[in-house]
């Protein structure tokens, strides 16, 4: 009977705290979210280990099991079972947290592969997070960022199991050119992950705003807390938060939920062979995925998975050193035959990378005149829409760039416009708020534009004053992750907020650019 009494007052509790909270906004957020799950989960079903699952004792349709989907489970008893969940995030309950469990304990085919791949991954999460301290729960937060798919990329361009953009996977030490991104590593983006977390907690003092920060970032958080009146729930600062971040901790709450209790939604998770032992080599030379799966018989789909950080499955090993992660019982036969692989059909996979031509006659530049691209240091992009009597000059008069800039940006040679084609334009960036408003000028107000103040807005970044900060003079190799682990209680996010850099400054700073550590 006390339990019985404690889950009504439980359930009326969370209902009556966050039941409000539903609205029309928030069910279009929810389709939109679930939508780009749905895509993680047909992605899913490409990975090399489901598909050998599938082919191999398996003959389980990928077809939504209708018999699961009708389980019925009252409130009461989702309020219960998470209630029992020993977490360290709060945990909460209404119809958006509702939603989300139904997503996640319905369509049960997938259900199954997923939940077998939290076998492998979550293990590596874990390890990780206690490392540094971290509520452990925090782990299934890659459910929903990548669906445990470490080639995810989003329509946004964030990568990885962890979902990470660019610029913040810099910040945080990843590397990521040509040939590499340290975003697909499972160990590597993992640590990234855990320290962007906790520097992110070590701002709100939060959980559950610490995991909002993590998919919007620190300043929409703190736009949405200030737009509150100074509120820090997460659910009285949800109308605030940008779109695609008020389902997330939702969706966190409800991938929690569905891995603890799949067995009461009749979800039986498929056994995948993922457990396969493995081990690193060091790759000196420039090396092809496919020399060594050919050489080594190794399936290439697996070896690839194995090592999804190589984007071009080509390891530069002849910039520098880096690890090939292989099938245990392949490591000895890589060893024992590695300068043949690496001469393994190499004319075939490995070609050069630079190659000497001459220009035709039609590319050279006229002897009188030769065009320089600008710089793209201190400005920002904006549209321009073509309208009726538009010409690239009168364009590039109103936003003060040359016609060929206008030209170059686009990739267009010929003069002709379009009505209603959109080009790519970048002014400077001091003056971004008079020209981002020229596109909806008439052309009356156009034709005044170039009447305003020349005079350039001060920097928003912040000039070092010795008297009043604690500086650091960049070095190469440095990035804001590793400096800051030379100044106890800073972070990359401190030094990033302190100097106001935006992400482009990020990409923009140099050897012996000094900055901002913090005020002393």
């Amino acid at each position: 009977m006390k339990t019985l009494i404690s889950t009504i007052f439980f359930s009326l509790f969370f209902i009556s705290v966050f039941g409000q909270q539903s609205n029309n906004n928030s069910e279009t957020d929810d389709f939109d979210a679930i939508a780009q799950q749905t895509d993680y989960l047909d992605e899913l079903i490409n990975n090399w280990y489901v598909k050998r699952s599938m082919n191999s004792n398996d003959n389980t349709n990928l077809q939504v099991n209708t018999s699961d989907s009708e389980i019925i489970t009252p409130d009461s008893v989702y309020i219960q079972r998470l209630f029992k969940l020993p977490t360290l995030v709060p945990i909460s309950y209404n119809d958006q947290v509702k939603k989300w469990i139904e997503f996640y304990t319905k369509n049960t085919s997938y259900r199954r592969y997923l939940l077998g791949m939290t076998d492998f991954y979550l293990p590596y999460f874990e390890q990780i997070f206690d490392k540094y301290d971290l509520p452990l729960e925090l782990k299934y937060m890659s459910i929903i960022e990548s669906g445990l798919n470490p080639r995810a990329r989003s329509r946004s361009g964030a990568v990885g199991l962890w979902q990470f953009m660019y610029p913040t996977g810099k910040m945080y030490g990843l590397e990521i050119n040509s040939y590499v991104d340290e975003r697909m590593d499972i160990i590597k983006s993992t640590d990234a992950a855990a320290r962007y977390l906790r520097d992110m907690y070590k701002i709100f003092g939060d959980w559950t705003l610490s995991i909002a920060a993590y998919n919007s970032g620190a300043g929409n958080v703190k736009k949405a807390i200030s737009r509150s009146g100074g509120k820090t729930n997460f659910w009285e600062i949800y109308p605030f938060l940008p779109k695609e971040t008020r389902g997330y901790i939702p969706a966190f709450i409800a991938a929690l939920y569905s891995v603890n209790y799949h067995k009461e939604h009749n979800i039986q998770p498929k056994e995948i062979d993922m457990t396969l032992v493995s081990d690193t080599v060091m790759i000196t030379k420039k090396l092809h995925l496919k020399q060594v799966s050919e050489f080594l018989k190794i399936d290439f789909d697996q070896l690839t998975l194995l090592n999804p950080q190589y984007k071009k499955q080509i390891i530069p090993g002849h910039y520098k050193a880096y690890p090939l992660r292989l099938p245990f019982e392949k490591v000895s036969d890589f060893l024992n035959s590695e300068e043949e692989i690496y001469k393994y059909k190499d004319s075939l996979y490995l070609t050069d990378q630079v190659t000497i031509i001459e220009a035709s006659v039609d590319d050279r530049p006229d002897s009188d005149y030769s065009y320089s691209p600008p710089s793209k240091k201190g400005t920002k992009k904006l549209y321009y829409t073509i309208k009726s009597g538009d010409t690239y000059s009168n364009i590039a008069e109103w936003y003060d760039v040359s016609a060929n800039d206008l030209q170059y940006w686009n990739g267009i040679k010929s003069n002709k416009l379009q009505i209603g084609q959109k080009i790519e334009i970048w002014v400077n960036e001091s003056k971004y708020e008079h020209y981002k408003n020229v596109d909806t000028m008439s052309n009356t107000q156009k034709e005044k534009t170039n009447t305003i103040s020349s005079n350039p807005k001060n920097s928003t970044v912040v000039k070092p004053d010795k008297k009043k900060h604690v500086t650091y003079i960049i070095k190469s190799g440095d990035n804001l992750w590793s400096i800051a682990k030379n100044y106890p209680g800073v972070s990359a996010e401190n030094i990033k907020e302190i100097n106001s850099f935006k992400d482009e400054d990020l990409r923009s700073l140099k050897v012996g650019q000094e900055i901002i550590i913090k005020n002393k």
